[in-house]
């Protein structure tokens, strides 16, 4: 292993990324890794697969096929924060193939993480030559197999003739492993508890709302949870925005999350929670799958999972690799635990006196210029301080996207930093700065 990157990383590997590693590495066999959420998969496979690929060919040697695009794109910035010399590429919907094609010609990336639908669409225009490729990865398999998602996958794998080391990986198993993969000689890395995939390190309660409508109860228990950061977790997406206006209604800083945004509203989304400028993210279950957000504390199920895998995911959004974390189940009059719920659980007392809902320290701003731009992090924290009146302390995390960058600073600062560089200059271009909400 490339002990550099992993000093560089700051990570210790647990026991699944060194078998993971030790089998990519020194086999030539194919790899099912199976692990509970959040134990670093995306590191088990890459930190080996970077070693086996060539950084100094212009050529495409990986393909990594996940199935949203979140996680196609949190797993290149994985890549890209590795230093490893590799070029890669997130190839998603959303957005026209024939723009991603230019990038792809520019770009020359010797790995690419693409939805299913996606690399069909690039592979049946010939955007994409396939001689070259000899590695597949398919991340959360269980979820890439489903039934929705075969006649995609099937005619991916019949499109790349060369393919010669397969890894799978999920925290859940699909029912079977479909022929069309061809997996050859298999090794099986199943890391799974005994405990249905939830970490002992994860407290369970219910919380008993005497009303059918939970949305009462559902506020206290952020109030009694204070500035701790919180996913809550319904199956439809108009009662995500219900709950979520409820909550903003009350004065709680929150994100919300779910499959109808436009991709720029679920990014702004993503950044407030995992910055902390909103501690609260209501979301259906598409957040409980391929997001990388640290330190999420307690995970509030205001619907029940309606499968144990559902239950495995989104539970498995907190503690991660060695952390700890809370989940609770609010329980409406006629409602009981389901069957797959086997951990110990005991009841939550609401205290009787509650604090108003929590204000983050910080809050996001909007700066409409980017990477296309040629807009560094030293850009933005110099136009922050000379232009904004921000001390560097002031200023939390930046992500600069290609068109824009999203920034995380000081709340009480926030009408200030608008005032002060309405209508200034970034590198010599006028920009606007807004506050996302």
């Amino acid at each position: 292993m490339n002990n550099d990157i992993i000093d560089k990383l700051g990570i210790t590997l647990n026991t699944m990324q060194e078998a993971t590693a030790e089998a990519v590495l020194h086999t030539g066999k194919d790899i099912v890794v199976m692990s509970p959420t959040g134990s670093g998969k995306t590191y088990a496979y890459l930190l080996p697969l970077i070693q086996r690929l060539d950084a100094k060919t212009d050529e495409l040697q990986a393909i990594v096929l996940v199935p949203g695009r979140e996680l196609a794109l949190q797993s290149a910035n994985v890549l890209k924060d590795m230093g490893s010399g590799l070029r890669s590429m997130a190839l998603y919907g959303g957005r026209p193939t024939m723009e991603e094609h230019r990038v792809l010609r520019d770009v020359k990336p010797q790995i690419v993480f693409a939805t299913p639908g996606r690399l069909n669409d690039h592979l049946d225009k010939a955007n994409i030559n396939t001689e070259t490729i000899k590695w597949l990865v398919i991340d959360e398999f269980d979820k890439c197999l489903e039934f929705g998602f075969q006649e995609e996958m099937m005619s991916i794998l019949c499109k790349l003739p060369n393919i010669e080391r397969r890894i799978l990986l999920s925290a859940t198993e699909s029912e079977t492993i479909p022929n069309f993969v061809s997996m050859g000689r298999t090794i099986h890395l199943d890391y799974r508890t005994d405990e249905e995939n939830i970490p002992n390190r994860i407290c369970l309660y219910t919380v008993t709302s005497p009303e059918k409508d939970k949305l009462k109860v559902l506020k206290d228990l952020l109030l009694s949870l204070g500035d701790k950061s919180s996913i809550v977790f319904l199956n439809y997406r108009d009662s995500v925005e219900r709950t979520a206006l409820f909550l903003k209604e009350e004065g709680f800083i929150i994100s919300w999350f779910h499959g109808g945004l436009e991709q720029r509203e679920r990014e702004a989304a993503l950044y407030r929670f995992s910055n902390g400028s909103a501690p609260i993210l209501v979301s259906t279950d598409l957040a409980s799958r391929g997001l990388d957000i640290p330190d999420v504390d307690n995970i509030i199920h205001y619907h029940f999972p309606e499968t144990e895998d559902s239950y495995v995911h989104r539970v498995g959004r907190t503690a991660r690799w060695d952390k700890e974390g809370r989940t609770f189940f609010i329980l409406g009059p006629e409602e009981r635990l389901p069957e797959f719920v086997s951990n110990e659980h005991e009841e939550y007392k609401i205290p009787d006196s509650l604090q108003k809902p929590a204000q983050p320290r910080m809050a996001t701003i909007y700066i409409g210029k980017g990477k296309k731009d040629k807009i560094s992090k030293m850009d933005i924290v110099g136009f922050l301080c000379k232009k904004g009146g921000l001390k560097s302390s002031e200023i939390g995390k930046i992500d600069i996207k290609d068109r824009f960058t999203y920034v995380a600073v000081v709340r009480t600062k926030i009408k200030e930093i608008i005032s002060l560089t309405k209508g200034e200059k970034i590198k010599g271009i006028r920009t606007v700065v807004e506050e996302v909400r």
